[in-house]
């Protein structure tokens, strides 16, 4: 009897804990409305804590490669290019106990905003608008260990290729795109766009890169082996931010006037179909199983779950004021 009461509790004991294990990836949410950063449980839809960021709003947030932090940059109280307060901090965020755990400081205002992790060498890649660089920052200690200049004002967004080696900035206002090296840390090309452009995703096969016209309604393609455009996807209206499925088949691209995203063919570089979502996507994140997207809907406060096998919008999380930037930390 004491033998079968123990094997049932190590069996409920095993459940339990790969339940929890399941339950431990997060969706995290940028409150640019709230100056806050929301931990969502996405089985649920349920936001689990909103963490304070410090008084000053950080816009775009990305999670640590193990899953156990989060980390925004503070990026101030305006929009890109628009007069306001110069953000020059970042924070990092513990997952678990849901708390502020680190604080860094730039030194000067730079508008810090869009946080990515280097596939191979772990180290935080941060754009820093105000002085025309990226800033590399060691995530363990928060110290800086070196910059990239992007050559050109408000480098907005930031894509980094799969292979480590490259990064691509969205330079908004100047309506140019700029080639990093990353391990040589220089600039390498500044390809013109157009007259304003926003955001920037990396195909997965590293062969072109995706950024919205601001003037007119298409996708710029950029090939990565001649570092220029090489083709336009026409949009219905004016294209926002966007991010390439894990199988490389698809690049869903939010489209903000249309309360909509766009799923373009990568294989014919056209639009297949549009899925409703709530209103002004900003963001999409793609699941790293491939089976959900995750897109931010700041006019609503809403995350919208799409699903890609059905294309449908199944469910809506309210996960905030001002919900923006997305990050998935996965779990243990």
């Amino acid at each position: 009897m004491h033998v079968l009461r123990g094997i049932m509790v190590a069996a409920l004991l095993a459940v339990g804990e790969g339940t929890m294990a399941a339950q431990q990836a997060r969706l995290l949410v940028a409150q640019k409305g709230i100056e806050s950063l929301a931990i969502v449980d996405p089985t649920n839809g349920i936001v689990l804590a909103s963490v304070p960021e410090s008084g000053v709003t950080g816009h775009e947030v990305a999670a640590s490669p193990d899953g156990r932090r989060a980390y925004v940059p503070i990026y101030g109280n305006s929009g890109v290019g628009q007069p306001g307060t110069d953000g020059r901090t970042l924070v990092a965020i513990d997952l678990a106990t849901e708390m502020v755990v680190g604080h860094m400081d730039f030194g000067h205002g730079v508008r810090p905003h869009c946080p990515v992790f280097g596939p191979k060498d772990g180290l935080l890649y941060v754009t820093t608008e105000l002085d025309k660089t990226v800033t590399i920052l060691d995530p363990a200690t928060l110290k800086i260990v070196g910059t990239i200049p992007t050559g050109q004002p408000e480098s907005h967004m930031l894509a980094i290729s799969h292979d480590g080696r490259l990064g691509y900035t969205a330079n908004v206002g100047p309506g140019t795109v700029s080639v990093l090296d990353l391990q040589a840390r220089k600039l390498l090309k500044v390809i013109p766009v157009s007259s304003r452009t926003q955001r920037i995703a990396v195909s997965m096969d590293d062969k072109w890169v995706f950024t919205a016209d601001q003037t007119q309604p298409r996708i710029a393609v950029i090939d990565t082996a001649k570092n220029a455009v090489a083709h336009w996807i026409p949009l219905e209206a004016t294209g926002y931010g966007s991010a390439p499925t894990p199988d490389g088949r698809w690049l869903l691209m939010a489209i903000p006037d249309k309360n909509a995203v766009a799923v373009i063919d990568l294989k014919t570089m056209t639009v297949a179909r549009t899925v409703e979502v709530g209103k002004s996507p900003q963001e999409v994140l793609i699941r790293p199983d491939g089976k959900l997207a995750y897109v931010s809907c700041v006019a609503s406060h809403q995350v919208a779950e799409v699903d890609l096998r059905s294309w449908q919008t199944r469910r809506y999380f309210s996960t905030g004021l001002g919900t923006d930037g997305l990050a998935w930390a996965r779990g243990k």
